[in-house]
């Protein structure tokens, strides 16, 4: 169901649903890839451990589903879920799977290409908003999570 006339947050107006959002990133970015190390190595027996050879490939296609489906699912990973953060569309709407796919594609990319990753660190440290390279190019924003009453 859309939210008629939303808008994401003023950074400057509403500080406070943006505020510790690049370190809650970050955070949640290793609980992430912790996550994701752990069903790579539950996953390794299914393979005859012929999975240790080709483990780089194995954590990206993983992280790929987890990152995908998560988004799809809750507009959050499970790191950003506890760390109390969630993305959101430019028209403050939580991501498809059109959206999920395009921003963990952009992650991936950015991963593959150093340089696009530091850029990207940079721009989530000094935005106001803490907005990434996928992000500004998306048009979403990751806010703190509003509490549930």
């Amino acid at each position: 169901m859309r939210q008629p006339d939303w808008h994401l947050p003023d950074p400057e107006m509403q500080p406070e649903f943006y505020d510790d959002v690049p370190l809650k990133r970050l955070i949640a970015f290793v609980i992430d890839t912790v996550l994701i190390v752990l069903i790579c190595v539950a996953i390794l027996p299914f393979t005859a451990f012929t999975g240790l050879f080709f483990f780089p490939f194995l954590m990206m296609m993983v992280g790929f589903a987890y990152r995908v489906i998560s988004l799809t699912n809750r507009s959050a990973t499970p790191g950003m879920w506890l760390t109390a953060i969630e993305f959101r569309t430019g028209d403050g709407q939580r991501f498809d799977l059109g959206t999920a796919f395009l921003h963990t594609l952009g992650l991936n990319i950015s991963f593959a290409i150093p340089v696009l990753q530091v850029i990207s660190v940079v721009l989530m440290a000094t935005s106001g908003n803490g907005q990434g390279l996928s992000d500004r190019m998306l048009g979403t924003v990751a806010l703190n999570r509003a509490a549930r009453r």
